[in-house]
Protein backbone atom coordinates (compact mmCIF):
# COMPACT_ATOMS: atom_id res chain seq x y z
CA UNK A 1 0.00 0.00 0.00
CA UNK A 2 1.49 2.91 -1.10
CA UNK A 3 2.16 5.63 2.36
CA UNK A 4 0.51 8.73 2.71
CA UNK A 5 1.34 12.05 1.80
CA UNK A 6 3.85 13.92 4.23
CA UNK A 7 3.64 17.52 4.58
CA UNK A 8 6.39 19.42 4.17
CA UNK A 9 5.53 22.55 6.75
CA UNK A 10 8.25 25.05 5.08
CA UNK A 11 9.78 25.20 8.38
CA UNK A 12 13.97 25.17 8.42
CA UNK A 13 15.98 25.83 11.57
CA UNK A 14 19.43 26.12 10.22
CA UNK A 15 22.49 26.79 12.66
CA UNK A 16 23.06 30.41 13.85
CA UNK A 17 27.16 31.53 14.37
CA UNK A 18 26.87 34.05 16.18
CA UNK A 19 24.59 32.33 19.32
CA UNK A 20 28.10 31.59 21.26
CA UNK A 21 29.23 31.02 24.61
CA UNK A 22 32.30 31.64 26.50
CA UNK A 23 34.74 29.43 27.85
CA UNK A 24 37.73 29.38 29.82
CA UNK A 25 41.09 29.59 27.69
CA UNK A 26 44.70 28.85 28.50
CA UNK A 27 47.43 29.27 26.01
CA UNK A 28 49.66 26.76 25.35
CA UNK A 29 46.88 24.46 26.61
CA UNK A 30 44.45 24.08 23.65
CA UNK A 31 42.82 20.84 23.11
CA UNK A 32 45.05 19.99 19.91
CA UNK A 33 48.83 20.43 19.64
CA UNK A 34 51.55 19.88 22.18
CA UNK A 35 52.83 22.73 24.80
CA UNK A 36 53.09 24.18 27.87
CA UNK A 37 50.23 26.75 29.65
CA UNK A 38 51.79 30.37 28.72
CA UNK A 39 49.69 31.79 31.56
CA UNK A 40 52.38 32.99 33.35
CA UNK A 41 53.76 35.00 30.89
CA UNK A 42 50.53 36.46 29.53
CA UNK A 43 49.37 37.45 33.43
CA UNK A 44 52.69 39.65 33.31
CA UNK A 45 51.67 40.74 29.88
CA UNK A 46 48.63 42.08 31.34
CA UNK A 47 50.08 43.42 34.52
CA UNK A 48 52.93 45.34 32.85
CA UNK A 49 50.35 47.54 30.73
CA UNK A 50 49.39 51.10 31.85
CA UNK A 51 45.99 51.76 33.17
CA UNK A 52 45.11 54.05 30.24
CA UNK A 53 45.78 50.83 27.99
CA UNK A 54 43.89 48.69 29.88
CA UNK A 55 40.84 50.80 30.41
CA UNK A 56 41.05 51.63 26.54
CA UNK A 57 41.04 47.79 25.92
CA UNK A 58 38.49 46.76 28.29
CA UNK A 59 36.24 49.51 26.58
CA UNK A 60 36.65 47.84 23.10
CA UNK A 61 36.04 44.57 24.58
CA UNK A 62 33.00 45.57 25.64
CA UNK A 63 31.87 47.61 22.76
CA UNK A 64 32.77 44.38 20.48
CA UNK A 65 31.31 41.27 22.79
CA UNK A 66 28.88 42.97 25.36
CA UNK A 67 26.09 42.62 23.52
CA UNK A 68 26.54 38.86 22.65
CA UNK A 69 26.40 37.62 26.27
CA UNK A 70 24.32 38.21 29.13
CA UNK A 71 26.51 38.71 31.97
CA UNK A 72 30.27 38.50 29.98
CA UNK A 73 31.78 40.88 33.08
CA UNK A 74 30.72 37.58 35.62
CA UNK A 75 32.45 35.60 32.82
CA UNK A 76 35.47 37.59 32.91
CA UNK A 77 36.00 37.78 37.17
CA UNK A 78 35.50 34.30 37.35
CA UNK A 79 37.83 33.41 35.06
CA UNK A 80 40.13 35.94 36.26
CA UNK A 81 39.90 33.67 39.61
CA UNK A 82 40.95 30.72 37.74
CA UNK A 83 44.88 32.11 37.18
CA UNK A 84 44.53 34.00 40.01
CA UNK A 85 47.64 32.19 42.22
CA UNK A 86 49.84 33.41 39.38
CA UNK A 87 49.74 37.33 40.74
CA UNK A 88 52.34 38.02 42.96
CA UNK A 89 51.60 38.63 46.49
CA UNK A 90 50.50 42.49 47.13
CA UNK A 91 49.82 43.37 43.65
CA UNK A 92 46.33 44.72 43.68
CA UNK A 93 44.40 44.67 40.68
CA UNK A 94 42.09 47.59 39.15
CA UNK A 95 38.72 46.57 38.21
CA UNK A 96 39.45 47.50 34.42
CA UNK A 97 42.51 45.13 34.61
CA UNK A 98 40.87 42.16 36.60
CA UNK A 99 38.12 42.27 33.84
CA UNK A 100 40.99 42.64 31.38
CA UNK A 101 42.91 39.37 32.81
CA UNK A 102 39.70 37.32 32.65
CA UNK A 103 38.80 38.53 28.89
CA UNK A 104 42.38 37.30 28.43
CA UNK A 105 41.91 33.30 29.25
CA UNK A 106 38.09 33.66 27.64
CA UNK A 107 37.24 32.23 24.30
CA UNK A 108 34.21 32.81 22.48
CA UNK A 109 32.38 29.08 20.95
CA UNK A 110 29.41 29.03 18.46
CA UNK A 111 27.49 25.90 19.72
CA UNK A 112 26.31 25.92 16.40
CA UNK A 113 28.68 26.93 13.92
CA UNK A 114 29.34 23.84 11.81
CA UNK A 115 25.61 22.43 11.71
CA UNK A 116 22.44 22.17 13.78
CA UNK A 117 20.63 18.61 13.26
CA UNK A 118 18.77 15.22 14.34
CA UNK A 119 16.07 16.75 16.71
CA UNK A 120 13.15 15.47 18.82
CA UNK A 121 10.10 16.81 19.89
CA UNK A 122 8.14 16.22 22.98
CA UNK A 123 5.36 17.91 24.29
CA UNK A 124 5.96 20.96 26.99
CA UNK A 125 5.53 20.79 30.22
CA UNK A 126 3.79 23.87 30.26
CA UNK A 127 -0.26 23.74 28.26
CA UNK A 128 -3.12 26.25 27.94
CA UNK A 129 -6.50 25.10 26.91
CA UNK A 130 -6.69 26.18 23.67
CA UNK A 131 -6.60 22.98 22.16
CA UNK A 132 -2.95 24.26 20.54
CA UNK A 133 -0.02 22.06 22.06
CA UNK A 134 3.25 23.82 22.87
CA UNK A 135 6.44 21.46 21.92
CA UNK A 136 10.04 20.89 23.18
CA UNK A 137 12.56 20.32 20.25
CA UNK A 138 15.91 19.02 21.44
CA UNK A 139 18.54 19.73 18.84
CA UNK A 140 22.00 18.68 18.23
CA UNK A 141 24.42 21.96 18.22
CA UNK A 142 27.79 21.08 16.51
CA UNK A 143 30.54 23.89 16.48
CA UNK A 144 34.62 24.10 16.48
CA UNK A 145 36.24 20.45 16.75
CA UNK A 146 32.83 18.92 15.52
CA UNK A 147 32.03 18.72 19.29
CA UNK A 148 27.96 18.56 19.73
CA UNK A 149 26.06 20.02 23.06
CA UNK A 150 22.19 19.64 23.46
CA UNK A 151 20.22 22.58 22.99
CA UNK A 152 16.26 23.43 22.34
CA UNK A 153 13.70 25.56 20.27
CA UNK A 154 10.13 25.71 21.02
CA UNK A 155 6.64 25.93 18.39
CA UNK A 156 3.27 25.12 18.55
CA UNK A 157 1.46 22.81 16.78
CA UNK A 158 -2.51 23.97 16.03
CA UNK A 159 -5.28 21.09 16.45
CA UNK A 160 -5.74 20.97 12.75
CA UNK A 161 -2.01 20.09 12.20
CA UNK A 162 -0.50 23.61 11.41
CA UNK A 163 3.12 24.29 13.38
CA UNK A 164 5.18 27.30 13.69
CA UNK A 165 8.42 27.51 15.59
CA UNK A 166 9.23 30.53 17.81
CA UNK A 167 12.45 32.74 17.40
CA UNK A 168 14.97 31.67 19.87
CA UNK A 169 17.16 33.80 22.01
CA UNK A 170 20.44 35.20 19.96
CA UNK A 171 22.00 34.65 23.58
CA UNK A 172 23.01 30.86 24.90
CA UNK A 173 24.01 30.04 28.43
CA UNK A 174 25.56 26.97 29.94
CA UNK A 175 24.96 25.84 33.55
CA UNK A 176 28.01 24.99 36.17
CA UNK A 177 27.60 21.07 36.93
CA UNK A 178 26.81 20.11 40.16
CA UNK A 179 27.39 16.31 42.13
CA UNK A 180 23.84 14.29 41.78
CA UNK A 181 22.90 11.35 43.42
CA UNK A 182 24.50 7.93 42.28
CA UNK A 183 22.73 4.22 41.42
CA UNK A 184 23.89 1.19 43.32
CA UNK A 185 22.43 -0.73 40.36
CA UNK A 186 24.98 1.13 37.67
CA UNK A 187 28.18 0.59 39.63
CA UNK A 188 27.72 -2.90 39.78
CA UNK A 189 26.41 -3.43 36.24
CA UNK A 190 29.22 -1.12 35.32
CA UNK A 191 32.15 -3.03 37.57
CA UNK A 192 30.76 -6.48 36.23
CA UNK A 193 31.60 -4.91 32.48
CA UNK A 194 35.21 -4.21 33.56
CA UNK A 195 35.11 -7.58 35.57
CA UNK A 196 35.49 -6.09 38.61
CA UNK A 197 31.96 -6.65 40.67
CA UNK A 198 33.74 -8.37 43.28
CA UNK A 199 34.77 -8.50 46.95
CA UNK A 200 35.91 -5.30 47.39
CA UNK A 201 32.71 -3.94 44.88
CA UNK A 202 30.16 -5.25 47.83
CA UNK A 203 32.26 -4.12 50.64
CA UNK A 204 31.65 -0.31 49.23
CA UNK A 205 28.51 -0.83 47.51
CA UNK A 206 26.01 -3.99 49.53
CA UNK A 207 26.32 -1.40 52.70
CA UNK A 208 24.77 2.19 50.53
CA UNK A 209 21.10 2.53 50.03
CA UNK A 210 20.03 2.32 46.10
CA UNK A 211 20.18 5.81 45.44
CA UNK A 212 23.35 7.71 47.76
CA UNK A 213 25.57 10.70 47.24
CA UNK A 214 29.21 11.12 46.91
CA UNK A 215 29.94 11.54 50.32
CA UNK A 216 28.16 8.40 51.10
CA UNK A 217 30.47 6.45 48.23
CA UNK A 218 33.55 8.57 49.83
CA UNK A 219 32.72 6.98 53.39
CA UNK A 220 32.86 4.06 52.23
CA UNK A 221 36.15 3.93 49.88
CA UNK A 222 37.42 5.23 52.83
CA UNK A 223 36.42 2.11 54.65
CA UNK A 224 37.80 -0.20 52.04
CA UNK A 225 41.24 1.55 51.83
CA UNK A 226 41.45 1.02 55.56
CA UNK A 227 41.77 -2.82 55.38
CA UNK A 228 44.96 -2.63 52.55
CA UNK A 229 46.60 -5.77 54.91
CA UNK A 230 44.12 -7.89 53.78
CA UNK A 231 42.82 -6.27 50.30
CA UNK A 232 44.29 -5.22 46.88
CA UNK A 233 41.63 -2.41 46.36
CA UNK A 234 43.66 0.23 44.00
CA UNK A 235 41.90 -0.89 40.68
CA UNK A 236 37.92 -1.08 42.25
CA UNK A 237 38.46 2.22 44.06
CA UNK A 238 39.40 3.85 41.05
CA UNK A 239 36.85 1.85 39.16
CA UNK A 240 34.16 3.51 41.51
CA UNK A 241 35.29 7.12 41.36
CA UNK A 242 35.33 7.28 37.70
CA UNK A 243 31.84 5.56 37.23
CA UNK A 244 30.79 8.27 39.99
CA UNK A 245 31.96 10.98 37.76
CA UNK A 246 29.63 10.38 35.30
CA UNK A 247 27.00 11.93 37.34
CA UNK A 248 26.33 15.37 37.30
CA UNK A 249 23.28 17.97 37.93
CA UNK A 250 22.61 21.24 36.47
CA UNK A 251 20.51 24.18 36.72
CA UNK A 252 19.91 26.79 34.90
CA UNK A 253 17.96 30.32 36.03
CA UNK A 254 14.47 30.31 36.00
CA UNK A 255 13.75 33.18 34.18
CA UNK A 256 15.67 32.11 31.43
CA UNK A 257 14.56 31.22 27.94
CA UNK A 258 14.49 27.69 27.09
CA UNK A 259 16.34 28.03 23.82
CA UNK A 260 18.90 29.85 25.50
CA UNK A 261 19.61 26.75 27.73
CA UNK A 262 22.90 24.60 26.28
CA UNK A 263 23.66 21.37 27.49
CA UNK A 264 27.39 21.29 27.92
CA UNK A 265 29.49 18.38 27.73
CA UNK A 266 30.97 17.90 31.60
CA UNK A 267 31.80 14.33 32.16
CA UNK A 268 34.67 12.66 30.58
CA UNK A 269 32.71 10.46 28.72
CA UNK A 270 31.15 12.74 27.22
CA UNK A 271 34.21 15.90 26.98
CA UNK A 272 34.09 15.82 22.36
CA UNK A 273 30.46 15.85 22.19
CA UNK A 274 26.49 14.89 23.83
CA UNK A 275 25.43 13.20 20.21
CA UNK A 276 21.03 12.76 19.55
CA UNK A 277 19.29 13.23 22.26
CA UNK A 278 15.94 11.05 22.28
CA UNK A 279 13.91 13.06 24.74
CA UNK A 280 10.53 11.22 25.58
CA UNK A 281 7.78 12.14 27.96
CA UNK A 282 7.43 9.70 30.38
CA UNK A 283 4.28 8.80 32.53
CA UNK A 284 4.84 6.97 35.61
CA UNK A 285 2.68 4.36 37.44
CA UNK A 286 1.33 6.85 39.92
CA UNK A 287 0.25 9.56 36.63
CA UNK A 288 3.60 11.68 37.52
CA UNK A 289 4.91 13.00 34.33
CA UNK A 290 8.86 13.70 33.76
CA UNK A 291 11.19 13.76 30.88
CA UNK A 292 13.63 11.53 29.89
CA UNK A 293 16.51 11.32 27.30
CA UNK A 294 19.15 8.84 26.23
CA UNK A 295 22.14 10.74 24.04
CA UNK A 296 25.62 9.53 22.92
CA UNK A 297 28.70 10.43 25.03
CA UNK A 298 32.09 10.71 22.51
CA UNK A 299 35.26 11.12 24.39
CA UNK A 300 37.06 11.84 21.22
CA UNK A 301 37.73 7.98 20.61
CA UNK A 302 34.73 5.66 22.64
CA UNK A 303 31.27 6.29 22.86
CA UNK A 304 28.80 5.26 25.45
CA UNK A 305 25.43 6.28 26.71
CA UNK A 306 24.08 8.92 29.57
CA UNK A 307 20.60 9.51 30.91
CA UNK A 308 19.16 12.72 31.66
CA UNK A 309 15.88 13.74 33.27
CA UNK A 310 14.23 17.02 33.82
CA UNK A 311 10.84 17.40 34.87
CA UNK A 312 10.77 21.39 33.83
CA UNK A 313 13.81 21.96 31.11
CA UNK A 314 15.54 23.95 33.95
CA UNK A 315 17.20 21.46 35.84
CA UNK A 316 18.64 18.68 34.48
CA UNK A 317 20.55 15.28 36.25
CA UNK A 318 22.58 13.61 34.27
CA UNK A 319 23.82 9.39 34.75
CA UNK A 320 25.52 6.86 33.14
CA UNK A 321 23.63 3.66 31.71
CA UNK A 322 24.82 0.40 31.78
CA UNK A 323 24.39 -3.09 30.20
CA UNK A 324 24.63 -4.69 27.08
CA UNK A 325 21.29 -3.43 25.83
CA UNK A 326 22.67 0.59 25.96
CA UNK A 327 25.84 -0.36 24.00
CA UNK A 328 26.58 1.62 20.78
CA UNK A 329 23.91 4.71 20.31
CA UNK A 330 20.31 5.08 19.55
CA UNK A 331 18.25 3.21 23.00
CA UNK A 332 14.85 5.22 22.76
CA UNK A 333 12.33 4.39 26.08
CA UNK A 334 8.82 3.88 25.85
CA UNK A 335 6.75 6.72 27.31
CA UNK A 336 5.14 4.63 30.20
CA UNK A 337 6.32 0.77 31.80
CA UNK A 338 4.97 -2.29 30.10
CA UNK A 339 3.99 -5.22 31.88
CA UNK A 340 5.55 -3.35 35.27
CA UNK A 341 8.56 -3.32 33.12
CA UNK A 342 10.52 0.18 31.60
CA UNK A 343 11.33 -0.40 27.78
CA UNK A 344 13.76 0.45 25.63
CA UNK A 345 14.30 -0.08 22.08
CA UNK A 346 17.81 -0.58 21.05
CA UNK A 347 20.39 -1.00 18.48
CA UNK A 348 22.97 -2.83 20.53
CA UNK A 349 24.17 -5.04 17.59
CA UNK A 350 24.16 -1.72 15.47
CA UNK A 351 22.28 -3.07 12.59
CA UNK A 352 19.10 -4.14 13.91
CA UNK A 353 16.32 -3.08 15.86
CA UNK A 354 15.93 -5.00 18.94
CA UNK A 355 13.19 -4.30 22.54
CA UNK A 356 14.99 -4.63 25.68
CA UNK A 357 13.42 -4.59 29.54
CA UNK A 358 13.84 -3.51 32.75
CA UNK A 359 13.41 -2.53 36.18
CA UNK A 360 15.43 0.48 35.90
CA UNK A 361 15.73 3.01 33.18
CA UNK A 362 19.54 2.86 34.00
CA UNK A 363 20.55 -0.40 33.07
CA UNK A 364 19.83 -2.22 30.33
CA UNK A 365 21.18 -5.95 30.44
CA UNK A 366 19.74 -7.96 27.70
CA UNK A 367 16.84 -7.14 24.14
CA UNK A 368 15.17 -9.20 21.69
CA UNK A 369 15.47 -8.51 18.17
CA UNK A 370 12.58 -7.70 16.18
CA UNK A 371 13.24 -6.46 12.61
CA UNK A 372 16.44 -6.82 10.56
CA UNK A 373 17.36 -5.06 7.76
CA UNK A 374 15.22 -6.53 4.49
CA UNK A 375 14.76 -3.83 2.38
CA UNK A 376 17.46 -2.27 -0.24
CA UNK A 377 16.91 0.94 1.15
CA UNK A 378 17.73 -0.71 4.26
CA UNK A 379 20.87 -3.03 3.52
CA UNK A 380 23.29 -1.55 5.69
CA UNK A 381 21.43 -1.05 9.15
CA UNK A 382 18.73 -0.18 10.53
CA UNK A 383 17.60 2.01 13.68
CA UNK A 384 14.72 3.97 15.75
CA UNK A 385 13.85 7.51 14.82
CA UNK A 386 12.78 8.14 18.73
CA UNK A 387 10.82 6.82 21.17
CA UNK A 388 7.51 4.83 20.13
CA UNK A 389 4.37 7.00 20.02
CA UNK A 390 0.97 4.91 21.91
CA UNK A 391 -1.77 4.71 19.13
CA UNK A 392 -5.08 2.53 19.84
CA UNK A 393 -3.55 0.14 17.47
CA UNK A 394 -0.36 0.37 18.75
CA UNK A 395 3.28 1.37 19.58
CA UNK A 396 4.26 3.50 16.32
CA UNK A 397 8.04 3.77 15.73
CA UNK A 398 9.73 5.62 13.13
CA UNK A 399 12.54 4.17 12.20
CA UNK A 400 15.59 4.57 9.29
CA UNK A 401 17.41 2.45 7.22
CA UNK A 402 20.91 2.86 5.50
CA UNK A 403 21.28 2.05 2.14
CA UNK A 404 23.88 2.00 -1.29
CA UNK A 405 25.81 5.73 -1.26
CA UNK A 406 24.86 5.99 2.68
CA UNK A 407 21.71 7.02 2.26
CA UNK A 408 19.66 7.45 5.21
CA UNK A 409 15.56 7.38 4.63
CA UNK A 410 13.16 6.98 7.19
CA UNK A 411 10.02 4.60 7.24
CA UNK A 412 7.76 3.19 10.44
CA UNK A 413 6.81 -0.21 12.24
CA UNK A 414 3.69 -1.03 14.95
CA UNK A 415 4.11 -2.74 17.78
CA UNK A 416 1.81 -4.68 19.77
CA UNK A 417 0.85 -2.45 23.07
CA UNK A 418 1.14 -5.48 24.76
CA UNK A 419 3.86 -6.98 23.72
CA UNK A 420 6.00 -4.88 21.84
CA UNK A 421 8.49 -8.01 20.56
CA UNK A 422 5.97 -8.53 17.88
CA UNK A 423 5.80 -6.41 14.97
CA UNK A 424 2.01 -5.55 14.37
CA UNK A 425 2.79 -3.87 10.55
CA UNK A 426 5.75 -2.21 8.89
CA UNK A 427 6.27 -0.18 6.16
CA UNK A 428 7.90 -1.58 2.66
CA UNK A 429 8.79 1.56 1.41
CA UNK A 430 10.37 4.89 2.69
CA UNK A 431 8.71 7.43 4.44
CA UNK A 432 11.30 10.20 4.10
CA UNK A 433 14.03 9.93 1.79
CA UNK A 434 16.46 12.80 0.88
CA UNK A 435 16.44 14.78 -2.06
CA UNK A 436 17.56 16.42 -4.83
CA UNK A 437 16.64 19.47 -2.61
CA UNK A 438 17.59 18.30 0.84
CA UNK A 439 20.74 15.91 0.10
CA UNK A 440 24.12 18.50 0.51
CA UNK A 441 24.93 19.42 3.36
CA UNK A 442 27.56 18.34 6.22
CA UNK A 443 27.29 14.59 6.13
CA UNK A 444 25.26 14.52 2.54
CA UNK A 445 22.31 12.12 1.92
CA UNK A 446 21.03 11.80 5.51
CA UNK A 447 17.45 12.50 6.84
CA UNK A 448 17.33 11.75 10.60
CA UNK A 449 15.30 11.77 13.48
CA UNK A 450 15.34 11.84 17.30
CA UNK A 451 11.80 11.63 17.91
CA UNK A 452 8.45 12.87 16.54
CA UNK A 453 5.28 14.50 18.18
CA UNK A 454 1.54 13.26 18.32
CA UNK A 455 -1.03 15.82 18.53
CA UNK A 456 -4.52 15.42 17.19
CA UNK A 457 -4.16 12.92 14.93
CA UNK A 458 -1.14 14.85 13.60
CA UNK A 459 2.31 13.47 13.59
CA UNK A 460 5.20 16.50 13.68
CA UNK A 461 8.12 14.98 12.29
CA UNK A 462 11.32 17.35 12.97
CA UNK A 463 14.47 15.69 11.14
CA UNK A 464 17.92 16.49 10.37
CA UNK A 465 18.98 17.31 6.81
CA UNK A 466 22.40 16.36 5.86
CA UNK A 467 23.86 16.73 9.74
CA UNK A 468 23.31 20.15 8.79
CA UNK A 469 19.70 21.58 9.49
CA UNK A 470 16.54 20.96 10.64
CA UNK A 471 13.05 20.46 8.52
CA UNK A 472 9.56 19.80 9.93
CA UNK A 473 7.35 17.70 8.49
CA UNK A 474 4.02 16.67 9.52
CA UNK A 475 1.48 13.32 8.36
CA UNK A 476 -1.92 12.06 9.57
CA UNK A 477 -1.40 8.82 12.05
CA UNK A 478 -4.57 7.33 10.83
CA UNK A 479 -3.24 7.45 7.73
CA UNK A 480 0.07 5.94 8.64
CA UNK A 481 -1.32 3.21 10.32
CA UNK A 482 -3.31 2.73 7.45
CA UNK A 483 -0.79 2.15 5.18
CA UNK A 484 1.06 -0.29 6.93
CA UNK A 485 1.18 -3.85 6.07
Amino acid sequence: MTLPKVTDTGIRLVPDPSRVITRFFVPGREESGPGDSRATPVVDRILALDEATVEETMASIDERFGSRHIDLHAEFVAHAELVASRIGEGVALSAARRLLLGASFTLEYSVEGAALCNPSAVLHPVQDDSGDASFVVSVRCIGEGHRSSIGFRTGTVTAGGDVTMDAPSKFCRTAIPQPSTHHRSVFHMRLAERGDDNENAAAVLDSLPPTFHGQQLEDRIADLMADQATRNSDQTVANLREIAGLSYSLTFPSSSQLAERVLWPHAAPEIHGMEDARFVQFTSDTGERSYLATYTAYDGHDISQQLLTTEDFVSFTCTPMAGSAALGKGLAIFPRKIGGKYVALSRCDRESNSVAFSSDPRCWPTSETIQVPTESWEVLQLGNCGSPIETDRGWLVLTHGVGPMRTYAMSAILLDLDDPTRVVARSTEPLLTPTPTNQDGYVPNVVYSCGALAHNGTLVIPYGVADQSIAIATVSIRDLLDALT
